[in-house]
């Protein structure tokens, strides 16, 4: 294997550059500002957490972790995730605090991937955890959230996919009781959006010609408040009713908050089967394929770390909202440099510090003024000081 040539980095890995890091941090700030304003706390965690506690407890898939060993021979993880490494610490260091708790975060999160895949292994996550509180409010609150973080990060034209699990995994007991396998493969399909896989899978088994119109038609279980009466007459299993129940008390709080024309009910939208209990959700913007913020409710979670929850969130991808919004410009404050000769070195230091205390951005240079000209590049204005001064 050839040695990596000094300029390369590892796979999936990114350099920032001043420009996109000042618009990434503009991004985060006022993300941020605006999770404060609803009442969230900013919490900042570990990097790397015990594989055998927060690494297990994570939504990430066993193989796309980071491991590393630590001198005692432990298993360790670079976090994949913040909703394990939160869920932790409200189990312990918060254990006194009374719920609901309501917390934030902005960290970057690292996951093993495909060489094929084209995507970043290293990436940043901005998001809110909402743990203690069960009711379809808050989980209306975090989607509202959403949407209002969304518009603070600078996205114009996006949608919120609102689904819930329990729907389908009552209507898939009620239609292949005894099918576990087609169960799961056809959770895989719906969860890799492939929809054609999902209705090539459905034909291979067989079913009755009334039990595949219906596994069929859920697919077009998508749009406003019309698809809670439409779902209803799908099943009558007690799961996937109590999970519509669920989900339209959802979309009504939604539309007491205002947002409901940026949020599509979309009943093929399950999330990580695995991972989420009940409600989820994903948003899309108009500029891009790939889901920029996700979320769902997790009501498990929390009893793997001793202090049983519910609980709900979601998470902005902010690397991928920066590829929505990176053609916008981000306001900088005034830039000026001061080039100096030695002997205006006092005067020179002094006016920097006057012009920084009124927010001007200052650098200053000894650079010989005449002999070599002093570039102007990316400042407003240029101050000379020479000796003759």
């Amino acid at each position: 294997m050839s040695k990596p040539k000094v300029f390369e980095k590892p796979l999936g890995s990114k350099d920032y550059l001043p420009e996109a890091v000042a618009k990434l941090r503009n991004i985060e700030f006022r993300v941020l500002a605006c999770m404060e304003r609803w009442g969230y706390n900013q919490i900042i965690t570990p990097t790397l957490e015990y594989y055998d506690t927060v690494g297990v407890a994570s939504s990430t898939e066993d193989k796309k972790l980071f491991k590393l060993l630590d001198r005692h021979g432990k298993t360790l993880v670079l976090r994949s995730e913040l909703t394990a490494p939160i869920a932790r610490v409200a189990s312990s260091l918060l254990k006194e605090r009374a719920f609901p708790l309501r917390l934030s975060y902005h960290s970057n999160v690292f996951r093993s991937i495909e060489e094929e895949a084209g995507r970043d292994s290293e990436f940043f996550q901005t998001g809110v955890e909402l743990i203690g509180d069960a009711s379809s409010e808050a989980d209306a609150e975090v989607v509202a959230l959403a949407i209002a973080s969304l518009q603070a990060a600078g996205v114009s034209t996006f949608k919120i996919a609102l689904g819930h699990v329990g729907f389908l995994n009552g209507l898939f007991q009620e239609t292949l009781e005894g099918f576990a396998d087609a169960q799961q493969a056809l959770k895989e399909h719906l969860l890799s959006r492939d929809y054609v896989g999902y209705r090539e899978a459905i034909k291979g088994l067989k079913l009755s010609a009334d039990v595949e119109r219906e596994l069929i038609g859920v697919l077009r279980l998508r749009g406003g408040d019309e698809i809670c009466e439409q779902a209803r007459m799908v099943t009558q299993h007690p799961i996937a009713q109590d999970a519509i129940r669920h989900l339209c008390e959802v979309y009504d709080v939604l539309k007491a908050y205002g947002v409901s024309e940026h949020v599509v009910i979309d009943l093929t939208m399950i999330g990580d089967f695995s991972y989420y209990t009940g409600m989820t959700f994903e948003g899309y913007a108009a500029e891009l394929g790939f889901p920029v913020c996700s979320g769902g409710r997790y009501d498990n979670l929390l009893s793997q770390f001793g202090r049983p929850a519910p609980a709900t969130g979601f998470a902005l991808k902010t690397n991928r909202i920066l590829e929505v919004t990176g053609k916008d410009g981000v306001e900088q404050p005034r830039r000026v440099l001061i080039a100096y000769e030695a002997e205006q070195r006092e005067k020179a230091l002094q006016l920097a510090i006057s012009l920084r205390s009124q927010e001007t951005a200052v650098a200053v240079t000894t650079q010989l003024l005449g002999n070599e000209p002093v570039s102007e590049a990316g400042y407003d204005e240029v101050i000379r000081l020479t000796a003759a001064e």
